[in-house]
């Protein structure tokens, strides 16, 4: 018996636990921890992460994003974001030779990646930025630096001004390719912020999404072949992680940074920028590694792509607001309200939007007349404390004004201004004091009109007598 009832109570909790798993929650319209179940199951294995929808600049998952983190050699978006920037106001040109300074290897380590650039070496403008960027040349980026502003140091300060600038706060650069110095560091969020900048630019956009690029011979070297280090753009240097929709962006790793990826992709008419940092490199039991800056980026982008869309959150069909009451009106004695225009996000296809919670600000009376269209309020939505934005509320009908009524109240309010009370208090004080003083004056006169006439008719009584 006692062995039949633990079975049923064991069998009971085994229910209980899968009804309460994120999947049956959501079968049943229950809102999960985020609201999404496809939010609630992804983890990506680093150390920080971050989708963002370009095309409206909204996070669609993060992990660890405003955690500082080294970014390696993602830090030479800032670099080349800066040359091409000078480039556009003119101060440059993409055909400049430039002959390689002396602080080429400024700050770079003997495992540093380079092509092996020499001090007094000359080749064009363009050329550099393709070292930098497609072979992620450490030394290409100083030779760049002291190019634009004469040293290396003075081009870092340009870095640290231009990354405040696009509201990266926790990012600090102290060279300009991103090998390790512990003052030197950045966030997933940040790099999505420079990065968003960056694929801005054509030329730019054009050189992360080339596989190679060819550099001519110059004065010190015979021609260079270089090959993109991103795997999800390129199979020259890593196969099994090429993705079709990839558009660039960056790699970047170093012991301290561990391996890190800043991710773009385009689908359709969609835009997704990912950010991976801190992935380790595993070895399987057959021997193989797995990237796993490429492979999380990829899984980060699928899902942004497949579990998310533009979504309407509210739109001008609602109208379940309060009524709003107007006063002095020739008929309605009150008037609805509806959202003027629509709030739309990219949102998890999972995502129940009746749970968006309201911040409904209406007034509670208005004086006629009414016109349609006219703002009564403000509507905010917000989910899990985040707001995604908000609208104005506006009259869905007009409602005219009663003439009579409005000038009834009109009168009214003439009468209740304070200082119209003051005179008329005033007013009222000098009336019932000529009142008074007419009452007090009146009563004096006719004691002293009694006084006389009564001493005249004693003068008749004269009773004195005659001579004779």
């Amino acid at each position: 018996m006692k062995k039949t009832l633990l079975s049923a109570l064991l069998l009971v909790c085994l229910l209980a636990t899968q009804l309460l798993t994120p999947a049956a929650l959501a079968a049943e319209g229950e809102t999960t921890e985020s609201g999404s179940s496809i939010l609630d199951s992804m983890y990506v294995q680093a150390k920080a992460a971050i989708l963002v929808d370009d095309d409206y600049g909204e996070v669609l998952y993060e992990q660890n994003a405003h955690e500082r983190n080294y970014p390696a050699s993602i830090t030479k978006v800032m670099t080349t974001l800066l040359v091409l920037e000078a480039v556009d106001r003119g101060e440059a040109a993409l055909t400049d030779i430039v002959t390689v300074g002396d602080e080429v290897y400024l700050g770079i380590g003997e495992a540093g990646s380079t092509v092996g650039l020499k001090e007094g070496e000359q080749l064009s403008l363009e050329d550099l930025l393709y070292c930098a960027l497609t072979a992620s040349a450490n030394e290409a980026c100083n030779a760049l630096a002291q190019y634009l502003c004469g040293d290396v140091a003075s081009f870092v300060e340009l870095m640290n001004q231009r990354a405040a600038e696009l509201g990266m706060e926790n990012t600090h650069f102290t060279n300009t390719h991103g090998y390790h110095d512990d003052n030197h560091y950045t966030t997933a969020y940040d790099i999505y912020l420079m990065c968003h900048q960056a694929m801005q630019n054509p030329t730019f956009r054009t050189i992360v999404s080339s596989v190679g690029h060819e550099v001519p011979a110059t004065n010190m070297s015979e021609a260079r072949s270089l090959h993109e280090t991103n795997a999800l753009v390129s199979t020259w240097r890593i196969t099994r992680y090429w993705y079709q929709y990839a558009t660039g962006i960056k790699t970047g790793s170093t012991p301290e940074a561990g391996y890190c990826l800043a991710s773009a992709a385009t689908k359709g008419d969609r835009n997704l920028i990912a950010v991976v940092l801190g992935a380790e490199n595993p070895t399987n039991a057959d021997g193989s590694v797995s990237r796993l800056q490429f492979s999380e980026s990829t899984r980060l982008l699928e899902m942004g792509f497949n579990d998310f869309s533009r979504q309407t959150i509210i739109d001008e069909t609602v109208r379940d607001f309060p009524e709003v009451a107007v006063t002095l009106s020739d008929g309605a004695d009150y008037v609805t309200v509806q959202p003027s225009g629509s709030l739309e996000a990219t949102l998890p296809n999972d995502m129940i939007l009746e749970n968006f919670k309201r911040e409904v600000d209406l007034v509670s009376e208005v004086e006629a007349p009414v016109e349609a269209g006219q703002k009564l309020g403000t509507v905010t939505l917000t989910y899990d404390g985040q707001t995604y934005g908000t609208l104005d509320l506006v009259a869905t009908a007009s409602v005219e004004r009663s003439e009579l009524l409005y000038r009834l109240d009109r009168i009214q309010r003439f009468f209740n201004q304070l200082w119209v009370k003051i005179v008329l208090v005033v007013l009222a004080v000098l009336i019932v004091f000529l009142i008074l003083r007419r009452l007090i004056l009146g009563r004096g006169r006719s004691r002293y009109g009694s006084s006389s006439r009564g001493g005249y008719r004693g003068g008749r009584r004269y009773s004195g007598r005659r001579r004779r």
